[in-house]
């Protein structure tokens, strides 16, 4: 069993590369956002360690936190930025460490964008880099969150840069909307590090 570890800053497209992995690979994900989701519901000890952070201007109609609300708050403040990451560092990566020991006999994905940051790289076998060009990665997004250029454009300058990536990772995917050909980028670590395909 192999733990890999996939990071890259936003719309840098880890998604994409995580959904061939786990259509095409015998590989189980464990997703750091999704699992984020998941922990920060009313009630929970990370939901009421952001909370009290940040406040209840961060909540919706029904307690629940607003993520769009949270997100233009810890964009413009690196403090605020910082503040959060280190509650999501506690209690994402103890649930991420839990989830990967209880996988059996599969390689284990952990799909992160602060992998690094988070020292979870400290438990993988090794890490890709997913980077794209700025303009892609902007575009990405725009439609995806339904913010404007300039909000999108801060939060990219918020977080790491390829060159980043590049000197940290073992193994480095460009995807920049050729499915193909980062298909192919895929094949070609998954055959490096012996990681099965799944039966057609």
């Amino acid at each position: 069993m192999k733990i890999i570890g996939i990071t890259g800053s936003s719309g840098s497209g880890k998604s994409t590369v995580c959904e061939i992995l786990n259509e095409k690979y015998n590989v189980k994900i464990i997703d750091a956002d999704k699992i984020a989701k998941e922990l920060l519901t009313s009630g929970t000890e990370y939901y009421n360690d952001v909370i009290i952070k940040f406040g209840r201007e961060i909540t919706d109609d029904v307690g629940e936190i607003d993520r769009k609300k949270l997100a233009d708050l810890i964009y413009n403040d690196d403090k605020k930025r910082e503040m959060l990451n280190n509650s999501t560092f506690y209690y994402v990566v103890k649930e991420i460490k839990l989830r990967a020991k209880e996988a059996n006999n599969v390689d284990i994905i952990i799909d992160a964008p602060l992998l690094f940051e988070s020292k979870l790289d400290d438990i993988c076998n090794f890490t890709i880099g997913v980077i794209a060009k700025e303009s892609v990665q902007i575009e990405r997004i725009i439609k995806r969150d339904s913010i404007s250029k300039e909000q999108a454009c801060k939060r990219l300058k918020a977080q790491q840069t390829n060159n980043f990536y590049m000197s940290k990772c073992t193994e480095i995917i460009e995807n920049n909307n050729e499915y193909i050909e980062t298909e192919k980028q895929i094949e070609e670590i998954a055959k490096k590090y012996n990681i099965t395909k799944k039966l057609q």
